[in-house]
């Protein structure tokens, strides 16, 4: 085939991007966990030796990084005063822990992701999986970081509500169990809001369930409790409401733990189901929503559910029509989309 130049030249371009855009990932943690951004969202135009004065960091070091900032667009430069400042918009992206859309945790759980790439080069070899539990400890702060703000921007305002009946359980008092809990972002959210309902998170990853503890017993929350189990197993009947937070497709049979989470509920209780938003299809997923989650999907998703038993392998682009067909094998017999997010669909299935 004859080279075409100009096509040549773009891919060029976009790896350059690419480039940039990975070696700039140390630097948004760096960012955060200095409270580089936030103070620059806080105090407005500064410069470098200001933010400096500010975070108690040295000069030329901040100044770098202000310039890779600047150059990628997450802050802005004034030449004029020499000064640097966040746009509202970045200041929600970067800039404000609460905001529903800060994305710095995603950037921590992508740092695991290059330690962790000889155990997947192997795994591409051997057709293995790889636990959730054997990655780097980075993958596991990533991820709440990464999507406690959706959950706390959407649970409680508008992904609940869109569940039939369920907010006057939780406001009456319900029985709830939260699988695939990690950090406990999801339970907690829910525990704070519901006081008169009982919550129980569950989730096979032991140093997990210790962070879940922790973080419950900094909240003052007496109505919350944890436990070490399998979706396939985890004790206790009669639920009013059962929740997978991003979870079911990591897991070896999702199935069973649809099965198990069936007969886990009473008769009218319900079970949501939040997963990445996808497609049906492929060509419907080829966009930058559909990359990032591919990616992660292949470094961290499939990995763990070809660990498991079964070892399904949905993958976090699964897409709507796959997940009703796992549910429903499960054993559900209602189950509908009841509403969604740029980054996720959230399903009910109810027995």
């Amino acid at each position: 085939m004859e080279l075409n130049e100009d096509k040549l030249h773009d891919l060029l371009g976009k790896v350059v991007t690419e480039m940039g855009a990975a070696a700039n990932g140390p630097l948004v943690t760096i960012g955060d966990k200095l409270g580089l951004y936030t103070t620059l969202t806080e105090s407005g135009h500064l410069t470098s030796y200001e933010l400096a004065e500010k975070t108690n960091t040295a000069e030329r070091y901040v100044r770098e990084w202000l310039s890779a900032q600047a150059a990628s667009g997450y802050v802005e430069y004034e030449a004029s005063t020499q000064k640097f400042f966040m746009t509202p918009e970045q200041s929600m992206v970067f800039g404000n822990r609460k905001s529903p859309v800060f994305m710095t945790g995603a950037f921590y759980a992508i740092s695991s992701v290059y330690h962790d790439e000889p155990k997947i080069e192997k795994a591409f070899k051997t057709g293995e999986g790889v636990s959730w539990g054997d990655h780097n400890s980075c993958l596991f702060c990533g991820t709440e970081k990464f999507f406690s703000p959706s959950y706390e921007g959407n649970l409680i305002s508008s992904w609940l509500p869109a569940m039939e009946g369920v907010v006057e359980k939780l406001e009456k008092g319900a029985k709830v169990a939260d699988i695939g809990c990690g950090h406990a972002a999801s339970t907690i959210i829910m525990a704070k809001a519901f006081p008169n309902s009982t919550f129980i998170g569950f989730d096979f990853h032991a140093a997990s369930i210790e962070q879940a503890k922790e973080r419950a017993k900094d909240a003052g929350l007496t109505n919350v409790s944890f436990e070490v189990s399998t979706a396939k197993d985890f004790p206790g009947k009669d639920y009013d409401f059962i929740t997978f937070f991003d979870c079911l497709h990591d897991m070896g049979d999702p199935v069973g733990a649809c099965a198990h989470a069936k007969a886990a509920l009473k008769p009218d209780g319900t079970c949501m189901i939040v997963e990445p938003f996808a497609k049906d299809t492929l060509e419907e997923n080829l966009n930058p929503v559909g990359r990032a989650f591919y990616a992660f999907s292949t470094m961290l998703c499939t990995p763990c559910s070809l660990n498991q038993e079964v070892g399904l392998a949905l993958g976090a682009q699964a897409g709507e029509k796959q997940l009703k067909e796992v549910i429903s094998k499960g054993g559900f017999s209602r189950f509908k989309r009841a509403t969604e997010t740029p980054f996720n669909l959230i399903l009910e299935a109810r027995p």
